[in-house]
């Protein structure tokens, strides 16, 4: 039996493309490192029998940072897929709920969390004890938590047409007005002008994308009359008892507040889609299968229970 030396393509192994995708995705040794849990000796060891094997630098110094290579993206494009095939292949083939023992993360953000979570926590500690669920927050980072194995499944307001990547459309939702009980601007439909007059509460969730609401107003030339700035719409029920501001939320979300504030319709209400993504790695798993198609019921339960 012939042993492949060091330098020799057919000594890489799987350890060692994952920590290739890992360097490529971070762009960084040390913060592979801490994601594999090893030192960052090793990781350069391992990235180091690459470059051997594959004639290639890989990564090369840029300024305070590194860079990949053209030869290094395409190496991370196929080796992406081959890890993910493998990955796919060694999943059991059959699956029990009932006797499941692991842990499934998922990426979301604040809206998800207030009304699908909820929901499918109880179904999963019904159905599925031993099963462990992990939330992370996504914000504009799923994509790239999806692709290096942070998370076995995003969902969100968000659209990724990349190759490798997996998806269905879960739940519909459009913008509406929360506000005290006994503010007047509930006893009358919102025009546009009024909308825009109101002093508001804007949510910003702490980054860079914004409200579709937001967006439309933009287009009509239009701004809120921001009198405060939030990150996240989850202090707003004890927020806006007692004052004249509005705040414009997901329906699903306002919901979530129960019977404290009023729901009034918005002049903006910006229909969007909440969309589910996985990856070649999960996708022919018989247990991420299961696992989507229970959010995917909780959804449909969910847009059936909405009627307004």
């Amino acid at each position: 039996m012939v042993t492949p030396k060091d330098g020799d393509p057919l000594a890489v192994d799987f350890a060692a493309l994952r920590v290739l995708r890992l360097v490529h995705d971070y762009g960084s040794f040390s913060r592979a490192a801490d994601v594999l849990g090893v030192n960052q000796s090793s990781v350069s060891y391992t990235i180091d029998r690459l470059r051997r094997a594959f004639g290639d630098p890989l990564f090369v110094r840029q300024g305070a940072g590194i860079v990949p290579t053209d030869r290094c993206d395409e190496i991370v494009i196929e080796a992406a897929r081959m890890v993910d095939a493998f990955m796919a292949l060694s999943a059991p083939r059959a699956f029990d709920p009932a006797r499941a023992d692991t842990t499934i993360v998922l990426s979301c953000n604040y809206y998800e969390r207030a009304t699908l979570v909820p929901a499918l926590v109880r179904r999963l500690r019904a159905v599925a004890p031993g099963m462990k669920l992990g939330v992370i927050t996504s914000t504009v980072r799923g994509r790239d938590q999806l692709s290096r194995g942070e998370c076995d499944v995003l969902v969100g307001p968000v659209q990724i047409g990349d190759a490798g990547f997996f998806g269905r459309r879960v739940l519909g939702d459009h913008y509406v007005c929360v506000m005290a009980p006994d503010n007047p601007l509930g006893d009358k439909p919102l025009d546009v002008d009024d909308f825009a007059a109101a002093p508001q509460a804007v949510v910003t969730y702490g980054g860079n994308w914004r409200s579709r609401y937001l967006v439309e107003m933009e287009a009509a030339g239009l701004a809120p009359n921001m009198v405060l700035e939030l990150p996240s719409p989850a202090t707003l029920r004890d927020i806006l008892p007692g004052t004249d501001l509005i705040a414009t939320v997901p329906l699903r979300t306002a919901l979530s507040y129960g019977p404290g504030l009023r729901i009034v319709d918005c002049p903006f209400p910006a229909p969007f889609e909440i969309d589910l993504y996985w990856t070649a790695r999960t996708h022919h798993s018989p247990m991420h299968r299961w696992l989507r198609g229970l959010i995917g019921q909780i959804a449909t339960e969910l847009e059936a229970g909405v009627t307004r």
